[in-house]
């Protein structure tokens, strides 16, 4: 898609700081981190959101987060994965994608 942010970052037109990348997968920091270690987890392939990615997709996304939080050791303390889901869910951009919190304790329930 031509005009979506994400699948500018994962053609590497826009320049981040990627924590992690296969050939499906992209983990780069977030620009407005609300978590002394917060990244976002993207698909290459674009899909709107987790409604549209196929389910036997959607694995690529999990193995990404397992491996993120051994490399990173958040495996010992813990993190949290969210994603947004449409406009009542908060998303805004259209292209799937979760945003690991850690290296802070996180309250419940959030914001």
């Amino acid at each position: 898609m031509t005009d979506c942010l994400f699948c500018k970052i994962a053609a590497k037109e826009i320049s981040s700081s990627v924590v992690y990348e296969d050939d499906l997968i992209l983990a780069f920091k977030d620009i407005n981190s609300v978590s002394p270690f917060h990244i976002l987890i993207i698909t290459k392939e674009h899909y709107r959101n987790i409604l549209d990615v196929p389910d036997e997709k959607l694995i690529n996304i999990m193995k990404a987060i397992k491996k993120i939080a051994k490399e990173y050791n958040l495996d010992e303390s813990g993190f949290r994965i969210v994603n947004n889901c449409g406009n009542d869910g908060g998303q805004e951009v259209d292209h799937i994608h979760f945003h690991m919190l850690a290296k802070r304790s996180h309250s419940w329930p959030p914001g």
